[in-house]
Formats: C-alpha cells, sequence, structure tokens
C-alpha cells in the first residue's frame, strides 16, 4: 500500500489530469444498452481489488486487476463495448472528513474521503458510476464507540453516527446526479462486517456493535433507491458469508469475492433491479 504522503502528493496532480478531460456528454442510453460506456469508480481499497491476486496501484491504468472494477471493465470490453474508465478510489478512504477526522484522532491515518476528494473529479460525461464505500467507516465507528469517544452511550453515539453517514449519503447522491446527469448509479452496500474473519478475535460486545454499524449503514445506502439509485445487496448475499470469497487478510474480497460483486453490476447495467431487503438473518448474527 502507498504511504500517506505519496498519496497526498498524487491526489492534486490526478485531480488537474483528470479535470481537464471531463466535458458535458448528451444523454445517452443505459449502460446496458450503450456501446460505449464511460465508467466512473469511487470508493477505497476495493476499487483497486486489494486481497485479489492482482491488485493495482491508484490511478494509474490496471487492465489486468482482479478487482471488481478492472473484472467489470474487461467483461463489457469483451461484449464489444467501448469502456473508458477512471477510478477514483483511494485504500483508506471513508465517506466524509467527518469520519476522516474521527478516524485520525485515534491515528488511523486516513488520507482521503469521497465527498472532498473524489466527489470533485467526477466526469460529467459518466455513463456508468459504481460506489463501494462504509467499510473503513464502519470500522472507524465501531473502534471509536469501543474508545468511549463518543461518551458512556455508545449506542446513542453509533446511532448518531449512522444517521450523519445517511444525510451525508444523500447529499452526495445529490451532487452526483448534478454532476453527472447521465449516469447510472450503483451502490453495492455492505455485509455484516462483525462476521468477517477479521472480527473473530473481537468481544461479543465488540461484534454486536460492529454489527450495528454495518447494518445501520447498509440500511442508509439501500434508501437512496428512493433517489432513483441501484443499490446491489451485499449485507443479505449468502456468497459473502462462506469464508471462500474473502481474501487472507478477513476483511477485503478475494478473487471470488470480486468476480460475485463484478457479476452483480454487470447484471444491473439496466432494467429495473430487485430492492434490497429490509430483513433478513445476516443481519442479526450477533
Amino acid at each position: 500500500m502507498l504511504r500517506a504522503s505519496v498519496l497526498r502528493s498524487v491526489l492534486p496532480l490526478t485531480a488537474a489530469v483528470i479535470l481537464s478531460s471531463c466535458s458535458k456528454s448528451p444523454t445517452t442510453p443505459s449502460p446496458g444498452e450503450a456501446t460505449t460506456i464511460r465508467y466512473t469508480a469511487l470508493g477505497a481499497s476495493d476499487t483497486i481489488g486489494v486481497g485479489a491476486s492482482v491488485s493495482c496501484i491508484p490511478f494509474l491504468a490496471c487492465p489486468d486487476g482482479t478487482g471488481y472494477v478492472q473484472l467489470a471493465t474487461r467483461r463489457m470490453q469483451g461484449q464489444g463495448r467501448t469502456v473508458t474508465l477512471v477510478n477514483l478510489g483511494v485504500p483508506g478512504a471513508v465517506l466524509s472528513p467527518e469520519i476522516q477526522t474521527l478516524g485520525n484522532s485515534m491515528g488511523r491515518g486516513i488520507v482521503s474521503n469521497v465527498v472532498q476528494n473524489e466527489r470533485p473529479l467526477i466526469p460529467a460525461d459518466t455513463t456508468l458510476l459504481t460506489l463501494f464505500i462504509g467499510g473503513n467507516d464502519a470500522n472507524t465507528i465501531g473502534l471509536a464507540a469501543d474508545a468511549g469517544l463518543g461518551g458512556p452511550d455508545a449506542a446513542a453515539f453509533i446511532q448518531a453516527q449512522i444517521q450523519a453517514f445517511g444525510a451525508t449519503f444523500r447529499s452526495l447522491i445529490i451532487d452526483i446526479k448534478a454532476r453527472a446527469p447521465d449516469a447510472r448509479i450503483i451502490v453495492l452496500n455492505l455485509p455484516n462486517l462483525a462476521a468477517m474473519p477479521y472480527a473473530a478475535g473481537y468481544t461479543l460486545t465488540q461484534r454486536r456493535a460492529l454489527q450495528s454499524v454495518a447494518v445501520g449503514l447498509s440500511a442508509q445506502m439501500n434508501a437512496a433507491t428512493s433517489q432513483g439509485v441501484v443499490v446491489l445487496d451485499l449485507m443479505c448475499d449468502p456468497a459473502f458469508y462462506t469464508g471462500q470469497t474473502v481474501s487472507s487478510d478477513g476483511f477485503h474480497p478475494n478473487d471470488a469475492g470480486y468476480a460475485r460483486m463484478a457479476d452483480l453490476v454487470l447484471a444491473n447495467l439496466s432494467g429495473t433491479p430487485s430492492a434490497p431487503r429490509a430483513g433478513c438473518s445476516q443481519m442479526t448474527i450477533y
């Protein structure tokens, strides 16, 4: 993973390069029908495929990557489409500057957030946009609650953070739609992180807190369907709880997990998708 100082030096240069190429495009067909797709990916380390057999370096072309963004891009190209990819994801990124500040108060070294560092760089002619965010946010909120940073009422602190995440997420979607009016926006929600291998050493109280955060953040993302956004339901997808889709770090997907994510994206390039489930057994493992 790149050092924070390197990422800080790369971000301004990348911004200048990407912004110079942005231009407004006319209304286009949905990505499922178009032969030319202008794809923008927002998120954190998953956008470059951390945990995959071939992960990428932020902002550099990575045609052989095995993360979901790279797989989806190659599969669309394999269908005879012309795909232009702008991958804005930064490892360790969170949604908002507020979560970034909270995390850095605990020494987490978060160098980027989607609202300030990725949103302004979205090309206006984007026709497909994917957003997968929240894992680093959930870990930050859970650790802060466990450390007592929110006061003695950890549950109230967690709920306040979930609501703040939701408000920021809704504003982000509004801004994305204004910046890229032709984009089909696909959001991937979170699985129950408390059931991931990396949390196996947590106490039951810590796992329940992390479960509350992950389920709550996913619910806030699910609500984006009312804004015309496609939400892919990782939370209630049994595939993400088998252990066969998680990398050796216990947190990121592996090749199989990323392939499943790419499958879901490609299956929802057009049409009316199924709404994410309001309840499932995966939400109440602990």
